[in-house]
């Protein structure tokens, strides 16, 4: 992968905001640890931040009365308090961020510090990154683009904290799916994102 352009972002004041965006099964923390081992070896200082460890409790995102799909797009994460306390606090070059983390083991959230002082690229890995809310505090946006065949079937194999396949498939249906179509027919993630990945089909 050419990271010629995010070598050229790189800022002296801050660290520089890459997002890798796309949709579930696309194969985001693949190429995230990729850029991550090779950014790394030539000097640079990365953090890594999953969008899905900064989700909020269940009981503000599932049984609100919404339909699914509306509590996955709206009400998974804390849109307003992630741009302020990362994508902002980035920008007003400070050197600590304080984040909620989300503990699935308890269904409770923690704050987690992560020092970024000495930090020159933060990697944010997730879906739906280039909400309105988020899109402009990006230095540079990856879209990794991969058919929806491949990208269900490799979600519904790897789901099984869900139940067995049939409630997978329903969930899917009903949640996070509708969400991601919502998400490409209003945001339309591959025409804004800097560039484009095509993810291999396999």
């Amino acid at each position: 992968m050419d990271l010629s352009m995010i070598k050229q972002l790189a800022k002296t004041d801050r660290p520089t905001i890459i997002g890798i965006d796309g949709l579930s099964g696309a194969g985001k923390t693949t190429i995230t640890k990729n850029i991550t081992k090779e950014l790394t070896s030539e000097g640079h200082k990365i953090v890594v931040i999953h969008i899905d460890d900064l989700i909020e409790e269940r009981a503000k995102r599932y049984n609100t009365g919404r339909p699914e799909w509306r509590e996955y797009y709206w009400l998974q994460w804390d849109v307003k308090g992630i741009k302020e306390t990362l994508f902002e606090a980035v920008h007003q070059k400070l050197n600590v961020l304080h984040l909620k983390f989300y503990n699935k083991e308890n269904d409770q959230c923690y704050l987690k510090c992560i020092n970024i002082e000495k930090c020159t690229i933060i990697l944010i890995e997730g879906i739906f990154l280039q909400r309105k809310e988020w899109r402009s505090l990006f230095d540079y946006l990856i879209y990794l683009d991969c058919p929806k065949n491949v990208r269900s079937e490799r979600v519904l194999q790897r789901d099984a904290y869900i139940g067995d396949m049939n409630e997978r498939l329903k969930k899917y249906e009903r949640r996070y799916w509708m969400g991601e179509d919502y998400y490409f027919k209003e945001v339309n993630p591959i025409q804004k994102a800097d560039i484009v990945i095509k993810s291999e089909i396999s």
